[in-house]
Parts: C-alpha cells; structure tokens; sequence
C-alpha cells in the first residue's frame, strides 16, 4: 500500500516515564476510511501511544506520519491542525455550561462573542452522523453517553478526520454501545479513520476493520478482524493461552450474613431510586445485580455500606440493623464490609495519593500514635502489586498516573485486604483486559470460598450467569425477582431488566422461587435457620 493511502503512520515510537519503557520502537499504521481496534492488557501502553498522537505527550524517538508527510505534534493543537481529535475516557468538559458553549469555547473562529446560530450549526453537524444532542442542555444535567456524544461531536466540529476514542463504551449499556458503533460506521463511510482503544473482544470483532495488539510496551502486530477470532486475540495479547473460562464452585449454605428489608432509598435528585427491594445474602456465596444502568444499583450499594441515607426498611448485619450508620460507626460494630464503587478514581481512591497511601487509607486512623506507619504501609502496597500484577512505578506513584486498570486492581486490592464478610463489588471489571479480568472473577471466587458473602453488580450478563450463584434484576428501582443463575438465560434477564417480563413470565416455579419478594419477620427468621424458604431448595 501507498504510504498516501494511509491516514497516520508511526514508525519506531519510543516513551518513557523514568525507569518504565511505556511503548518501546512501536510502528503502526492506520488506513484511510477504516476503523482500528487497539488492542492490549493494562499496562501495555495503548492510551500512551495515542496520547502521543494527540499532542498530550511528546516522543522521545521515531516519527510520525500524516498523509504520507512526516510532521511534528508537541500539543493538541498541533493535533488539531493534522485533523486528529481524541475522545478521552475521562471526558473534558465544563459541567456548567452547554452543550453548544463546551464545543464553542475552543474553537479556533469563535470570535469574543458567542454567535446565535452557535445552536444551529452543531444541531447540522450531530444530524449529520446521526447524533442525538441537545445543544442548550447543561453538561451536569447530562448522562454519561450524552457527555461521550458531546466529546464525539466537538472534535468533529474542530475539524477532525482522524478520532481517537479511549474505552469509548465502558460506561455505556449494550443499547447506547449499538449507537455508538452505528455512529461510527457512518464517520468511517464519509471518510473519517478511527482507532478504538478497548478490551471488550466481542466488541472489537463486530466494529473493528483490523485489529493492532501491543503487549508490554511493545507491538506485536495487526491482524484483519474477519481472519481472527477472540481466542487467537487473547493469545496475542497475553503471550499466552488464557483458560477463558469461569468456575463456579459450589459451597455449603451457610446463615444469611446481609439482610435487605423494605429498602427506599431516594436518588440525589430526591426521587425514589431504590423501591421497597428485600434481599439476602448468605457467606459462601455471590449474588448478582442485573439491571439497565440507572436503575437503582449505585443507590442501593451506597445505602448498604453507610454512604447514601436510607429513606426507610432494614439493613441487618450480624442481626444488627445498621440503617441510618456511616460506615465508621458500622466498622465500630465489628462488621467487616468491603465496598468497591463503580467511581474509582471519584470515590473508591484519591487520585494525587501514592499507591501505597491508597492502601493504607481506609485504616490509617487505626494506627497507635500520631504518625503513620509508612513503612508497613509501603510493605502492604507492595504485596498488593505483586499479587496482582499491578503495573507501576513504584508503590510512591499517584494513582493517577496509573492506567485504569491498575486503578482498579489497587482498589479491589485495599479493599480484599481489610479480610471482608460482605464484598460489594460495582462493575470491578469495567475497563480491565480480559486476563486481568479472569483474575478479578477468580479472587471473587477466592473470597467466595472463604465463606464472604459477595454482592457483584455487573453489565455482563454471560458472565454473571457463569460467575454467580444467584442473580437479582432490577428495573426502575424495583426488584423484578431472584434467579438461580443456572436456571435462567442472558435473554430472559435482558426482558426482566426492561420490564417487559416478570418473573411469572419465565417461569417461577421453573426457577424455583416466588414472584413476591417482600419477606415477613418470620420468614426471614426462618430464612436465616432453616435456608431458602422462597427458592424451593431440596
């Protein structure tokens, strides 16, 4: 192929951050009108290599190539002028303003005023690709793939022919996923070239034209998506051949460890986000959470660990009721409970902290005296690092630095570490390589056979019918019923989580459990001596 005919070229791209060699001697190349996966475990230096392109970081050696003209990018706004735009998996944006004033603000002929047909003419370019946007409408009032349309839609305004987008759809249900790759698709029919950095394989072999797998920094090379398959991707991308299978080992049925009864909990706008829902769940087992995103499931993890206020019902621990508690006063009642937030960087950790501070940072206040004890602290960072493969610098790195998969690993190890009877646990693999999420499953079913009781809310519906034991679905803040996750299909889940079927519908008796969830004291009392008194158990 002519080197005109290719949109970007990188020949012999080297990075590095002190002592660790993030892309070492990386030659790539992107067709013209095609979309690329790029493909590669945590760590493994993609999101480096496009920053690279997109002007955030420099090169320390090789070349770049734009239409066959070698060319130099030291900021976005060298980016800018090649037409090469880049959506960023944590979007950039001015929450207080519009829709139309964030693209506005940083375009180049915006002028000191703003022009009223500002509306108009982002209204023509989002119709064009089959946008749906609202130009007037406030950034905080948006959801999350309303801000990702919003990013799309500005660097396409700024003039882009070349879009980068970073784990475009890890926020996203597989409905706004659908939109996207449709979006895409007619980009790339008028000419545009992408490059899609993701995990998900079934997700890069139904939108990918090729697929660009690096492995430690380094390439490894590119192969069509139409003569490949997910197995020989992983192979590529570990080194090795990963078991990509779940085992869901089966424990003896121990005493309900969490009782949820009648739970109301509003939303942060006051609507009631959580609707009289009842539930357990027993040590020695994992209880999935399946439900279109925004149907409850951030409430409803906040209000059991302590950090969202109940509005009424029961929270038992230990046969306490622990509503209305903060998670340090229902510490202080010697409950052990673990909770890892689907906000990682928001919630779950303090970005500008050391990895090792991050670690340490949940029981710090336990500590005899006025200091600290670093030195334990950096003991257990390193631990962590190592069991889990934690790619970093060093335990005194910020965790911002950290690629989003460490990220996680970092907060999933803090949280395994405090030894847990109950583990909530909101998308802990969203964002992670498929090896590193073979891992997570695979401690989740550690924690399991230690007798913790483990909540794991979860996009993946083939993987929680194969990860868990028991799978609870949500819709509109309603529990719509408990499966046994080996009685039911990823398409009777999907109608639940819509509404369009309960849980008669598909059969309760087959199931073996009832279509009313709402518990009596007496049946919960029974429930936590005798055993599953609703789900027919022999």
């Amino acid at each position: 192929m002519a080197e005109a005919d290719y949109a970007i070229e990188l020949r012999d791209i080297s990075k590095s951050f002190g002592s660790v060699a993030a892309n070492k001697n990386i030659n790539l190349n992107l067709k013209k009108g095609e979309i690329l996966a790029l493909l590669g475990e945590n760590g493994s230096g993609k999101t480096t290599l496009m920053n690279m392109l997109s002007g955030i970081y420099t090169p320390d050696s090789g070349s770049i190539f734009i239409d066959g003209e070698e060319v130099v990018i030291s900021s976005p706004d060298d980016a800018g002028k090649h037409g090469i735009g880049m959506v960023h998996q944590h979007f950039k944006l001015v929450e207080r303003f519009t829709a139309a004033d964030n693209i506005w603000i940083g375009k180049k002929d915006s002028g000191f005023f703003l022009k009223k047909n500002r509306y108009k003419e982002i209204e023509d370019i989002a119709s064009r690709f089959g946008f749906d946007i609202e130009p007037a409408k406030k950034v905080a009032n948006m959801s999350v793939s309303e801000k990702q349309t919003l990013e799309i839609v500005k660097v396409l305004c700024y003039g882009a022919k070349v879009i980068i987008l970073d784990e475009p759809t890890a926020v996203l249900t597989i409905q706004e996923t659908q939109k996207l790759f449709d979006v895409c698709r007619r980009m790339k029919e008028s000419g545009h070239s992408i490059i899609i950095i993701t995990h998900k394989l079934n997700e890069v072999m139904e939108i990918s034209d090729r697929v660009a797998v690096l492995r430690k920094g380094e390439y490894v090379g590119t192969v069509e998506t139409s003569a490949t398959n997910e197995m020989e991707l992983t192979e590529l991308m570990v080194g090795r051949k990963v078991d990509l299978k779940i085992n869901r080992s089966v424990m003896e049925k121990t005493k309900p460890l969490l009782e949820v009864r009648d739970l109301c909990v509003n939303s942060d706008e006051g609507s009631l986000a959580v609707d009289n829902m009842s539930f357990y769940i027993r040590g020695g087992e994992i209880l999935g959470v399946a439900g279109i995103a925004g149907s409850g499931q951030k409430e409803l993890c906040e209000a059991v660990v302590g950090l969202r206020k109940a509005k009424s019902g029961k929270i038992i621990h230990k046969g306490q009721n622990v509503i209305g508690k903060n998670p340090k006063e229902i510490s202080a009642l010697g409950i052990a409970m673990s909770f890892i937030p689907e906000d990682r960087l928001g919630m779950g950790l303090a970005p500008s902290l050391s990895v090792a501070d991050n670690i340490i940072l949940k029981d710090y206040s336990d500590t005899k005296g006025p200091l600290v004890d670093r030195k334990r602290a950096r003991k257990e960072a390193s631990d962590i690092v190592k069991m889990l493969d934690i790619v970093t610098p060093s335990v005194d790195t910020p965790v911002r630095r950290l690629s989003g998969g460490n990220v996680q690993k970092v907060l999933l190890g803090r949280e395994i570490k405090s030894d847990p009877n109950v583990l909530i646990t909101a998308y802990p693999v969203r964002g992670l390589d498929i090896n590193s999420s073979y891992m997570i499953y695979d401690i989740l079913n550690e924690q399991k056979q230690k007798g913790v009781g483990v909540l794991f809310i979860g996009e993946d519906l083939d993987v929680m019918i194969a990860l868990c034991d028991k799978i609870m679905v949500m819709c509109h803040g309603k529990l719509q019923g408990v499966v046994h996750a080996s009685k039911t299909s990823k398409e009777e889940l999907g109608l639940m989580m819509t509404g369009a079927i309960s849980l008669a519908d598909v059969g309760g008796k087959k199931a073996g459990i009832a279509k009313d969830s709402a518990f009596t004291e007496e049946e919960w009392e029974e429930a936590a001596d005798l055993g599953d008194i609703r789900e027919g158990d022999s």
